[in-house]
């Protein structure tokens, strides 16, 4: 059968149709859910794209729709990144002291003609039972897991999430200034890196897992305590779960701590070894 000049264009018009839908299916190396009313998503995107999707040819797809993180989101995934707390606002907040704006303006009062109706303005855990589940199979099955700064407010409200971060969050003193300490230098994770000082949110934690995980600490050289908890937290750990890997570091607060040359060497080692490429 002969074939018209017509039909042969719009057979390889198809052809790179379908070529260029396969390619926007095609998904990232990294899933990164990111971002909530205290710590803007942008900072955050900012910093991890240039210390891992740019440093490290790690492609990342971000996130920060917590009902997004699902068992079909993450399949076909090899590494899950998650910087962001526990709660959602649904109904909206008292005030707008999380705008950094606002603050810096002085607070002025919020006027509004019609008034806004005033709501409970309470905070809600997002994650749901199913979400834990998926996050923990991913990793059991063979995924990676890197675990950033406030994550540990999750580890709060979900077991499976817990069971899988090693941890649950106990709060944080104001920020101020920390130094970040290697107690394991032995660990992939922190060969080559320093101790280094930040001024941070420096987080305290319930830590489930065997101490001998832990390669990090962070310390408040003045002895400052928060909450009788004295001036030292853990700081990092990573561990094989199932086929997987996980990894914890615990700053992560401003941007300015992301770009630290000795914090970005501990994400460039992190990535590498849940990757099993060191």
């Amino acid at each position: 059968m002969r074939t018209s000049r017509r039909s042969a264009i719009a057979s390889l018009a198809g052809a790179a149709l379908a070529s260029r839908a396969g390619k926007a299916a095609q998904k990232a190396t990294a899933y990164a859910l990111i971002g909530d009313r205290y710590h803007n998503s942008d900072y955050i995107r900012i910093g991890l794209t240039r210390n891992i999707e740019k440093d490290l040819n790690v492609s990342i797809d971000f996130c920060d729709e917590t009902k997004a993180l699902t068992a079909e989101t993450l399949h076909g995934y090899k590494l899950l990144i998650i910087l962001r707390d526990g709660m959602i606002w649904p109904d909206g907040y008292a005030d707008e002291s999380s705008n950094a704006a606002w603050v810096a303006t002085g607070k002025p009062a919020l006027n509004s003609d019609p008034p806004v109706p005033r709501t409970a303005a309470k905070p809600a855990f997002w994650m749901k039972p199913g979400q834990g589940k998926a996050v923990r199979q991913f990793v059991e099955g063979g995924g990676a897991a890197l675990f950033l700064h406030n994550v540990t407010h999750v580890g709060l409200t979900d077991p499976d999430f817990r069971h899988v971060l090693g941890a649950a969050y106990a709060g944080h003193p104001p920020i101020r200034t920390f130094k970040v300490k290697v107690t394991n230098s032995n660990h992939p994770i922190a060969k080559g890196v320093r101790d280094f000082v930040v001024t941070d949110e420096q987080h305290y934690m319930e830590y489930d897992k065997d101490r001998k995980h832990i390669f990090l600490e962070t310390v408040n050289e003045d002895g400052l305590d928060y909450r009788k908890q004295g001036a030292t937290a853990p700081g990092g750990w990573a561990y094989d779960y199932g086929k997987g890997r996980i990894c914890y570091v615990s700053p992560g607060h401003l941007l300015h701590v992301l770009w630290n040359p000795e914090y970005i060497k501990l994400q460039h080692n992190a990535v590498r070894w849940l990757m099993r490429e060191i």
